[in-house]
């Protein structure tokens, strides 16, 4: 925890002269995204607060608010822990993610379509799997489907799935081979943007559809394994 508080520190000067439980609430759930707070840990409300410079009550309302969001889990005599997901949670997680991301795809307008953020993601995940790099490549995937989102131009459908991106990533975080996870869908993601270049958009909701049910399934398959049916839920 001494080498997690140490370089949250750093982050304090984000935080500059206006300092909200909002803002400590983003950082957080940046380095909570980032696996800098594994699944399971206990945050400690002196560290943390004594590393952002931030109140005791301040950070309280920083924690309800990724309570909220069900990024974390408050246990009653023992304090805040990251959340770890069940079984069940992951497949909530995909089942809202298949009927958000294909009524996004499905509801385009006439091609051609704004495909820059797509682009870009994909390429991103190229690069690093080009230098082995798993754990960007996963973030570079969430960011593909994020924009695919941001398709819908709906500030209120972005925020959402932001939300439920952040707890995909915990899934993410608890699986041992990165790789094996990820590296099917860097193909995938490029294969869906290509067709959205020539205006397919039924043709990329059905490649869709089958690569989230693929995903579920394969995310479930190692969740079984190292976490279990009984792993904790919303607590």
């Amino acid at each position: 925890m001494a080498e997690q508080l140490t370089g949250l520190a750093g982050d304090r000067a984000l935080l500059g002269r206006t300092s909200t439980a909002e803002r400590v609430s983003d950082i957080l759930r940046s380095r909570i995204a980032e696996g800098y707070f594994p699944p399971g840990t206990r945050l400690s409300e002196d560290g943390i607060g004594g590393a952002l410079g931030v109140s005791r009550n301040t950070l309280r309302e920083a924690f309800r608010l990724l309570t909220h969001e069900r990024l974390l889990v408050h246990e009653l005599n023992r304090g805040v822990f990251v959340r770890v997901l069940a079984v069940e949670d992951v497949e909530d997680i995909y089942r809202t993610r298949a009927l958000v991301e294909c009524a996004v795809v499905r509801g385009l307008g006439e091609p051609p379509y704004a495909l820059d953020g797509l682009a870009s993601a994909v390429t991103e995940g190229q690069v690093a799997a080009a230098e082995n790099d798993w754990k960007t490549v996963g973030t570079a995937n969430i960011h593909f489907h994020r924009e695919l989102v941001a398709l819908a131009g709906s500030e209120r459908t972005d925020e959402l799935m932001r939300s439920v991106f952040a707890e995909l990533r915990l899934a993410f975080h608890v699986v041992d081979d990165p790789r094996r996870l990820h590296e099917p869908y860097l193909a995938r993601n490029r294969q869906i943007l290509e067709v959205l270049r020539a205006g397919d958009r039924g043709g990329a909701e059905r490649l869709l559809a089958t690569y989230l049910a693929d995903s579920l399934e394969r995310v479930v398959e190692v969740y079984r394994r190292r976490v279990g049916e009984s792993g904790q839920g919303a607590g």
